[in-house]
């Protein structure tokens, strides 16, 4: 079989998802099970995979779908206990004092507190931490949801600590034991290379978070509403993303992230508190009264407005809770910490299921859910709350996660499918690596600008920049040197890709959803994170083109151009909008004084 048809097949359970799911707009618990079918028949039929292989891919989905539900229900029980207790009526009060306007809000817990979180924990945690923070401030669960994702890109790469870099492409490129004697050396370089990439296409990534939340959310459908806040917008960008880059480059992958989002939290809330490029007063941009918003905004997750019983509660005391996650997740995640031991020290395995070679494990008290259930016994305590609040926060979160479920138990059993599929009768490889070889094969010299959309379809399959880097590290590394190039720049181009991926990840936008109760919307969230992911991957393959060619075609290439052009396109705009903002419009004529 052709190389060609294999990569045709291979993406057909990925066409099964954007049919159903972002086309027709089904629900992931309608679709999914649909794309499952798909992968599993391709399996059996086309890459003859033995059946026991397949139910033991399943299980393995199964396990890890159960996992992802964990910290799901650990996200929402704080969120709920904090709402019970009145901490989230004070912290929405704390974020009025800085600004009322939703688009700085957003800037400061999506993109910085997540961020931080991201490098602190990774595997979707941000997004189980500032999604429903934003909806306990009063967003849209769809606006919130579609925040969370955007970032889910820029500081990726160096989430959970490094992992994606220290384990998924050091992992991927160690099976081939020619290309160093010291893959660490290589690794930390690429890490170089992946934050100074990240942060060129990271820099727009706050203006996107904005500019959509008043597009799709706002009252009038407007672009321009939050292309408005630029200043800020860029402002905050730079303050993570420049101690970012110097971090992955004098101090390695394990930091960037969580370095980057501290720095920027503590520069740009200081930055605000002192009124520094906030909007004007008759300028605060807000959502419409929740009354006029579109049914299909708002999950399940209701917030109440719950003071405390004494009537007051301190910012110390309501943000102590998130205080404690970030400081736990940091303290559980250093290796140089025996916490990090303890916490792993406790495994549950199931090995060589149905004797397969496939192996599911898990590490209960290592899962940030663990971390989430924990913070929420001491908010119990630390808040005074009594026993029939905390009781309702525990029914209302059981009923939320529950109702995420069906999706999760057919996403993750087809990503474990494909991801699984190599090694049978067909004697084809596995499906990833049949559809990037029919990527490669058309590509030729130009495949430094797929090399991002490659890692990124990995990340979307997978739900995991750490999974898709293992994947495809190596055969992005031999295409790399099989067309000639500094091959490094080709395995950071896949870094990239594959933390972008996140932006539009089926799985993670179900358990971001689900944080929220936001359930059947999945694809309406993909729609308006697709756009997003495809300039963040143009541009930095583009980037990446210009740099591994300049030698060989000079400064004027094909890269260079889609860079710039992409760079001009993004200054016309914001300047464009900047000077209708500025333009003073004629008072209104009165009609009948005029007669």
């Amino acid at each position: 079989m052709s190389t060609g048809t294999l990569a045709f097949l291979s993406l057909l359970p990925i066409i099964a998802v954007a049919v159903f799911l972002v086309g027709m707009r089904w629900p992931a618990s309608k679709a999914m099970p649909i794309s499952y079918l798909v992968a599993v028949g391709l399996a059996l039929f086309i890459w003859k995979v033995p059946g026991a292989n397949i139910a033991a891919a399943s299980i393995n989905g199964l396990v890890v779908a159960g996992t992802l539900l964990y910290i799901i229900f650990g996200a929402i029980l704080l969120l709920n206990t904090l709402q019970e207790s009145g901490g989230i009526k004070t912290i929405r009060q704390g974020f009025t004092d800085i600004s009322a306007d939703r688009r700085i809000q957003v800037i400061i817990i999506a993109w910085l507190f997540g961020s931080f979180i991201e490098g602190a924990s990774g595997f979707g945690t941000p997004a189980a931490v500032a999604v429903p923070l934003l909806v306990g401030l009063g967003f849209p669960a769809m606006a919130a949801v579609v925040a969370g994702m955007v970032i889910q890109s820029t500081p990726v790469s160096f989430g959970a600590v490094g992992t994606p870099i220290l384990v998924g492409v050091q992992t991927g490129l160690s099976a081939d034991s020619s290309i160093t004697d010291n893959f660490l050396v290589l690794v930390t370089q690429i890490a170089g290379q992946v934050a100074i990439l990240h942060m060129i296409a990271g820099t727009l990534v706050p203006l996107f978070v904005v500019a959509l939340m008043t597009r799709f959310f706002g009252k009038n459908k407007s672009f321009s509403e939050g292309i408005k806040v630029w200043k800020f917008a860029l402002f905050a960008s730079f303050a993570m993303t420049i101690p970012y880059v110097i971090v992955a480059n004098v101090l390695g992958p394990e930091f960037p992230s969580m370095v980057g989002g501290l720095v920027g939290l503590a520069v740009v809330v200081t930055a605000a508190k002192k009124g520094f490029l906030m909007p004007a007063k008759d300028q605060i941009w807000d959502f419409e009264e929740k009354s006029k918003w579109d049914p299909e905004w708002s999950g399940k997750l209701e917030i109440k407005d719950i003071a405390h019983k004494s009537g007051n509660m301190s910012m110390v005391k309501a943000w102590a809770p998130y205080v404690l996650v970030g400081l736990f997740l940091v303290l559980t995640r250093l290796k140089t910490l025996p916490f990090l031991g303890w916490m792993q020290s406790w495994t549950v395995k199931f090995e060589n299921i149905f004797d397969s070679g496939i192996t599911s494990s898990f590490q209960p008290l290592y899962l940030p859910g663990t971390i989430f259930i924990l913070v929420s016994l001491i908010t119990y305590f630390l808040h005074g709350m009594d026993g029939s609040g905390y009781k309702r926060a525990w029914g209302q979160s059981f009923k939320t996660t529950i109702a995420a479920s069906t999706a999760l138990i057919f996403t993750v059993p087809m990503v474990q499918v494909f991801l699984n599929s190599g090694g049978g009768a067909a004697g084809f490889d596995k499906m990833p690596i049949e559809l990037a070889n029919g990527v490669a094969a058309l590509a030729g010299d130009y495949w430094p600008l797929f090399s991002t959309f490659i890692g990124g379809l990995g990340a979307f399959i997978a739900g995991s920049n750490t999974v898709s880097n293992m994947m495809f590290s190596l055969f992005q590394y031999d295409v790399g040197s099989q067309i000639g190039v500094d091959a490094t720049w080709i395995v950071a181009l896949q870094a990239v890709g594959g933390a972008a991926g996140n932006m539009i990840c089926v799985h993670n936008v179900v358990a971001a959803s689900a944080v929220v109760g936001l359930v059947g919307k999945e694809g309406a969230v993909i729609r308006k994170t697709l756009f997003p992911f495809f300039y963040y991957a143009l541009l930095a393959g583009s980037v990446g083109y210009s740099i591994v060619w300049y030698s060989q075609k000079g400064i004027f290439n094909l890269g260079s151009f889609i860079a710039v052009g992409i760079a001009v396109a993004a200054v016309y705009i914001i300047a464009t909008n900047n000077r209708r903002s500025n333009m003073i419009l004629p008072p209104p004529v009165n009609v009948k004084s005029a007669k």
